[in-house]
């Protein structure tokens, strides 16, 4: 398939239309690619709260500490006026301050082609797959360990939709040596797609590798790699108030490098944070405004999000829990902290359902709208994500995605114009009791006016039937196995494809690089 008809298939299906034939094509563009959250911030605290928030959290760093297990982090901030007691880290506000004022608020991304790229801001829109699971799941093969064709086909799902604007974590390649691991990821995300690349913090051999690797397949120099991120990291800190080492190797890695890094305290609330909304947002706010110290003391002006996970858990199990009212409110909270501190920054969806069923919806959708209302910047586990994260679910994937693109198309807005409101095209032409089909504003619109459904399905019960009575699940199973049976590789760049896999090849005789912990 060419990458022309690719792009048409792409389009279509994006679209909901079938691809092929005249009386199926649409010329309806909508920007999914660059998105602004149309949504005014909602608010779950006042203003002098949020201020007590913030000040708890710096009372949090500057006089209870944070366990910092890498000694050259904490090398880092005993040079910038911090107290260091063995372990631990005490950092004054005035430190903290500094770190904030020199972060970049706004981080221009590049992908593999400029109509990938992407502005983390305040205000701007980003989408992620559902990420880090173990496991991948579908209707057709079931559950089962994540593997190397699973990791491709889900990129292969990312890359189709133009909404998901960044390349997640995915899925482990359990059938991948971890030593190796690091090269077949990167060099999947490098050749299967053209989006923003993901890269995990696994030690400085393997980030250095994946560095190398990205930055001469993108054809860049070292400078013009460090003058702009070409990937970005997460970094979850141990909650609660520990920052371990390969998280804080990666900070300082990410850093030196321009590379960003988005700080995520995953933190439950009865768990391993304090069971209200409150209590566990001020904890997971200094651990964030930690991560981002250190990597404004190893470079300043550093490209680093600010984020945070914060859901509560089932008291009666201790499970965590998504989409519910607390974590709704906690997206809210941090939003406003976000705001205050004026970086761009991270929250998440993401469903405890085993199953794609309507409490995976309920959840992704309770847990999509609070990081939305909140002004969230990027927003992982938007799509795919069951099991509080053990599992990734291609049909999920696709019954999410619809949703994003309904998002999208709220994100474009809309207008009342005189073409709009069609006074002279529409109102004045139809009489009383009439219908508007056939009016010159409808037939000049009929095929673009409204979104056209991926998987939705709005016919009447007796053409359902004839047609198999199709549940959504089925319908998701459909389009996700047209997907992956393209087999399009839109990232390959031949004159470098060669060049990569002959550095692959080297490194893995040497013996590739261990994960670090």
């Amino acid at each position: 398939m060419t990458i022309e008809n690719e792009a048409h298939v792409r389009s279509s299906r994006r679209r909901g239309r079938k691809a092929g034939g005249a009386a199926n094509k649409s010329t309806r563009d909508v920007n999914y690619r660059q998105l602004r959250n149309p949504f005014p911030p909602m608010e779950v605290f006042p203003a002098d709260q949020v201020e007590n928030l913030h000040q708890t959290a710096l009372h949090i760093l500057e006089t209870l500490g944070m366990r910092v297990l890498h000694s050259q982090a904490r090398n880092y901030f005993a040079k910038a006026g911090a107290r260091v007691e063995d372990e631990m880290v005490f950092v004054g506000r005035d430190i903290v301050q500094a770190a904030i004022d020199s972060a970049p608020a706004s981080i221009n991304c590049r992908a593999g082609t400029r109509g990938r790229d992407i502005t983390l801001e305040l205000g701007s829109l980003a989408f992620q797959a559902g990420a880090g699971a173990p496991h991948a799941t579908d209707l057709v093969r079931g559950r089962r360990p994540g593997s190397a064709a699973d990791y491709i086909e889900y990129l292969q799902l990312t890359q189709h939709f133009d909404v998901l604007h960044m390349i997640s974590p995915q899925v482990e390649p359990q059938d991948v040596a971890t030593h190796l691991r690091h090269y077949f990821t990167t060099e999947a995300q490098l050749t299967w797609s053209d989006k923003f690349p993901f890269t995990f913090s696994r030690g400085t051999p393997q980030v250095m590798d994946c560095f190398e690797m990205i930055r001469d397949y993108r054809g860049v120099s070292d400078d013009e790699f460090q003058a702009a991120p070409h990937t970005y990291t997460i970094i979850n800190t141990n909650s609660p108030r520990t920052l371990d080492i390969p998280m804080a190797q990666g900070l300082i890695d990410f850093a030196r490098h321009g590379q960003v890094s988005i700080v995520t305290p995953f933190t439950l609330m009865g768990a391993m944070a304090p069971i209200t909304v409150a209590g566990a947002i001020a904890l997971s706010h200094a651990e964030a405004l930690l991560g981002i110290t250190l990597t404004q003391l190893v470079k300043p002006g550093s490209p680093v999000c600010y984020g945070t996970f914060t859901s509560n858990v089932d008291m009666k199990s201790g499970a965590p829990v998504f989409g519910t009212p607390s974590h709704f409110q906690a997206s809210l909270a941090a939003g406003q902290l976000a705001r205050k501190i004026g970086l761009p920054w991270r929250a998440a969806a993401g469903s405890a359902s085993n199953i794609n069923d309507v409490q995976a919806a309920n959840e992704n959708q309770m847990g999509l709208w609070g990081c939305l209302m909140a002004g969230s910047t990027v927003i992982i586990h938007a799509a795919g994500w069951l099991e509080g994260g053990l599992s990734v679910s291609y049909e999920k994937l696709v019954t999410d995605v619809e949703v994003l693109n309904m998002v999208a198309e709220l994100c474009a807005g809309t207008q009342a114009g005189p073409d709009e409101i069609g006074l002279e095209s529409a109102i004045s032409v139809v009489e009383p009791q009439g219908h508007f089909f056939a009016t010159p504003q409808t037939m000049e619109r009929y095929s673009t006016q409204f979104y056209e459904p991926i998987v939705h399905d709005y016919a009447n019960f007796g053409t359902w039937t004839e047609r198999g009575s199709n549940d959504a699940n089925t319908r998701a199973t459909k389009v996700w196995q047209d997907i992956v049976a393209t087999k399009a590789q839109l990232g390959i760049v031949p004159e470098r494809l060669g060049a990569l896999q002959e550095y692959i090849a080297k490194r893995t005789a040497a013996g590739g690089a261990p994960p670090e912990s």
